[in-house]
């Protein structure tokens, strides 16, 4: 990774000028931020080297890679590094033209499009002289059309998961600056799965031994069993099944219960109501088992309609959450983050999606409480802040909306929003006072009341930390009220914190 090119086109003012025209890197437009505010979604540092005339900027990402954002909201890795850019800019005049080749579309087209539009471009403009002087001066190499597309490709596809843009405001995604296709996120998720199934069928004992101890490898091997589906596997189906019951009840517990049932084979019923008593979790989750003397009709039976309706053998009919999830379990933190980004962004643009498949009226919203769980996995509260308050707003009974809106607020208090807390705070005690329906009606009995009282004196602690002394006595009377509303059981702990708040609040007074 060098930018060896850029500090030559910094020194030299007329190697600067051809960069920026007729090549459109142009170094001056540097002073200039973006049409917006950017960030990462990984959090990496931006550093603004060059504009165009477009409104297009080119920052320099944390390991040298060269990030071009347009002014319509896309954004891609063009080059490892300035230097790798540079020669694309230079080499091919006009490069937003070929965003969408790739070497797979051969020799010939690419050289005649390459033909056709550097024709157009001089027609207004010469590039020859000027691309030998800026190759030779930068020390560039002079590369082939061809060699340069793929180039160019490889990068665009290095864009996700490491270097997705985010408007830096509201957080939703920059689209890619290009259509190719990528693999979906179920591909490299499954790989190690795949690979262990792949040893299990091998007989390699020390696989069937990790599987024995390693619940991440277990369900990843379960998955590739589920999209994989071959006789010869009940052995080891019986064998994952039996030690995924170690986690209790999980999905891919019951996709091993369903796996095995579907052979048939009878003398796995006491193996299934072994797994099924393993706690009380299995017990319900597995309730439905076929009793002890079924036939092997019943036990596919129930096998059967159970795969129907919660797993199948195609990957693509999954539920993204089942990847991100096991894409966390992986340590595949950005590949998870992008795509949860990417279907919040989907859902804001599209609420529709969220219509409840036998009630149109209504919106199904246990999505989004998925994507919060999620993002807060990866460790992405602004993002998780931003479901949680589009969750908020479609709660309809009184208790969903304070529920909802006491998680945004500890959301925000996190992320450092103090004055939205203190307003989200200030509109739960609206809905406690004035809730419309019935379903609060038992809110001061019950840990609801407690973790409401709990929330408003952490807050009360932070701005009184932060010096809104003003705005932290009033959150404090607040909170004391609903205290004093509260009763049960196990108040001492609460009164406690009570105290502590008041008394941090008159030290910092």
């Amino acid at each position: 990774m060098t930018d060896h090119a850029l500090q030559l086109l910094r020194q030299d003012s007329h190697l600067a000028e051809l960069a920026a025209f007729p090549f459109n890197f142009d170094l001056a437009r540097a002073d200039a931020a973006h049409v917006e505010p950017v960030r990462l979604a990984s959090g990496g540092p931006l550093e603004v080297v060059a504009g165009d005339d477009t409104g297009g900027t080119y920052f320099v990402c944390a390991d040298g890679s060269l990030l071009y954002a347009d002014s319509e909201g896309s954004a891609g890795i063009i080059g490892s590094s300035v230097d790798e850019a540079l020669e694309t800019v230079i080499g091919l005049p006009g490069w937003h033209d070929y965003l969408d080749l790739s070497p797979s579309d051969g020799e010939e087209a690419v050289l005649a499009r390459v033909a056709e539009i550097e024709e157009e471009i001089r027609e207004c403009h010469s590039i020859d002289e000027e691309r030998a002087e800026l190759r030779a001066a930068l020390g560039l190499p002079e590369r082939s059309p061809v060699e340069l597309i793929g180039m160019l490709h490889a990068a665009l596809l290095r864009t996700e998961p490491d270097f997705l843009l985010l408007n830096g405001e509201e957080l939703c995604a920059f689209d890619l600056l290009d259509r190719h296709p990528r693999p979906p996120l179920w591909e490299p998720v499954l790989a190690r799965g795949r690979a262990d199934l792949a040893s299990l069928r091998a007989g390699e004992r020390t696989v069937w031994d990790l599987m024995a101890e390693d619940p991440v490898r277990r369900r990843l091997a379960l998955r590739a069993a589920q999209f994989d589906r071959a006789e010869g596997d009940l052995g080891l189906l019986r064998h994952l099944l039996r030690h995924e019951a170690d986690s209790s009840m999980t999905d891919e517990l019951r996709l091993a219960a369903v796996l095995v049932g579907l052979r048939g084979d009878v003398a796995d019923l006491p193996l299934l109501h072994e797994v099924r008593e393993t706690d009380y979790d299995t017990h319900c989750g597995l309730s439905e088992i076929p009793e002890p003397g079924a036939d092997a009709a019943e036990l596919v039976h129930w096998a059967e309609e159970l795969d129907d309706s919660m797993f199948g053998t195609d990957p693509a009919d999954e539920p993204l959450s089942t990847w991100t999830e096991l894409a966390l379990d992986q340590g595949m933190t950005e590949l998870a983050r992008v795509a949860l980004i990417r279907e919040l962004d989907e859902i804001f643009l599209d609420q529709t999606k969220l219509r409840h498949p036998l009630d149109p009226t209504r919106m199904e919203t246990s999505q989004i409480n998925w994507l919060v769980h999620d993002l807060k996995r990866v460790g992405d509260l602004p993002q998780a802040l931003r479901a949680r308050r589009l969750h908020a707003t479609l709660q309809e009974s009184a208790w969903d909306r304070v529920s909802a809106r006491l998680d945004q607020a500890q959301l925000e208090r996190a992320c450092g929003q103090l004055a939205r807390a203190n307003g989200t705070l200030t509109s739960i005690r609206a809905i406690l006072a004035d809730p419309g329906d019935d379903s609060l009606r038992h809110w001061t009995r019950v840990n609801f009341g407690r973790f409401i009282a709990e929330e408003h004196y952490a807050l009360t602690r932070v701005l009184a930390d932060a010096a809104l002394t003003e705005e932290a006595h009033i959150l404090l009377t607040a909170a004391d009220a609903i205290l004093g509303e509260l009763s049960g059981n196990g108040m001492k702990s609460l009164r406690d914190l009570a105290e502590e708040t008041a008394e941090r609040l008159r030290d910092v007074s």
